[in-house]
Order: C-alpha cells, then structure tokens, then sequence
C-alpha cells in the first residue's frame, strides 16, 4: 500500500475547529486530554494508554478512537490541555516581565505535572495553547530592534533554561521519594559518603566552599529564579545591542 502523502494529511487541530455535523457528544477530546492528564499525574506518564484512558472514562477504547488517532494525537491533547495554564494572571508588563512570568508559569506547570518531563520532545509539539503561549512571548520582543531570528534565539534560550532547571528540580524530587528522603539535610546525608570523598581529595575548592557556606541549598525557587535573571540579563544585552 502507498504511503498516504503528509501534505494531505489534516492535522488534529484541523479537524478540531471543524463545525460539528452532528449533536455533541458526551465523549469529547477535552475529556479524553483530562482524564489521561489524571492518569500521568497519578501514575506516570508510562502509564497513559488509550485502553487506559478508555476504562477511565467508561467507554469502549473505539470511542476514544473515534476522536484521537493514536498516542500522538492522545500526547498533542495532553500538552496542549496543560498548556492552558501557562497563561500568567495579569498583564505583565514589557518583554522582561511576559518572558519572567510566562518562565515562572512553566515552572509551576511542570512541578504539578511533572510527567511533562518524559513526554516525547514536549518542547516541539504543535498545539493551539502552545503556540499561544510562545506567540505573546515573541511579541513582547517585537519592535526592540532584535531580527527576527534573534528575537527567535532569545525566546529558545529563556525556554531551554527553564525546562532544563525544571527538569532537574523534578528528577530530584523524585530521586529523594524513591530514595525516601524528604528534606535537603536527609540528601545530604545519604550522599554523605561520596560527597565526603571527594571533597577529601582537595580536587574540588571552590565546591567545597560552596557546600561549607551557601544558605540556599535548599531554596529551589530562588535558585531558579537567580538562574532565570541571569538569561533575562543576556537578552537585555541583546535589546541594548538593538537600539543602539
């Protein structure tokens, strides 16, 4: 059989925004988004199967089908469900403050879904709530003297940064769950032994000053947050750089 030409394909958003030529169902994609988005919160993202999200609704795994075509289509759904929550309350104010605001949103996302993390390259998916989200950031770098493939660089930046830190706050929390800990002091103490050898061969200074003298090693937000301003810094040199 032929392989169907991708330029004839109608994507999910397509048929999506379609009129509806019959009375709505009770079973909709907003639903299945929903319940798998319950099932990767409580069990993982490995978890989601549309048999899975089926039983979850009550239906006949066909009729989910009917809506999504496949585990791709039931992931677009999912991130671009949880995208919708990317929206910063307010209207934040200039390009520093919408890429600030819109970071600290996808960092709350992320922590309160954290199988975002695992999701099959969730930083290129294509979605409506997605493309909003990025569209109101490269706005807000619009009209500062930057071309567009800068604006574009910076936007990539600030967004690596941010999933990058969040990823790693996220495999932290849950190496010290697997591990049973549930403070920074019980980390550092089951990592104890490796920490104290290295440290004991003098290869390491400056980490080991770190570690006898920072108060914030536990302070994930501010952490991320330092982080964050020390990107935003590089883009203002990029703005000044553009006016000038």
């Amino acid at each position: 059989m032929a392989k169907k030409d991708e330029t004839d394909a109608v994507s999910l958003w397509e048929r999506l925004e379609r009129p509806a030529t019959a009375p709505r169902a009770s079973l909709t994609p907003g639903r299945i988004a929903d319940a798998a988005i319950a099932i990767a919160d409580r069990d993982g993202f490995a978890a989601v199967t549309m048999r899975k999200v089926a039983t979850e609704l009550g239906v006949a795994p066909m009729a989910a089908y009917r809506h999504v075509d496949g585990k791709d289509e039931l992931w677009a759904l999912m991130i671009d469900r949880v995208s919708d929550e990317l929206e910063p309350p307010g209207e934040p104010s200039g390009w520093r403050g919408t890429l600030r605001a819109y970071a600290l949103r996808t960092r709350e996302t992320m922590l309160r879904h954290p199988w975002l993390a695992h999701m099959p390259a969730p930083l290129f998916a294509l979605t409506p709530n997605r493309m909003a989200a990025a569209e109101r950031q490269l706005a807000s770098l619009d009209g500062l003297g930057l071309d567009v493939d800068t604006m574009m660089a910076a936007f990539r930046a600030v967004n690596a940064y941010v999933h990058g830190a969040t990823q790693s706050e996220a495999a932290l929390r849950q190496y010290m769950a697997d591990q049973g800990w549930e403070s920074g002091d019980e980390t550092r103490r089951g990592l104890a032994p490796q920490m104290s050898y290295l440290m004991e061969t003098g290869r390491y200074p400056t980490y080991r000053r770190y570690t006898q003298g920072a108060a914030r090693k536990d302070d994930a937000a501010w952490q991320f947050e330092t982080g964050l301003d020390c990107v935003l810094d590089g883009v203002a040199g990029l703005v000044e750089r553009g006016r000038a």
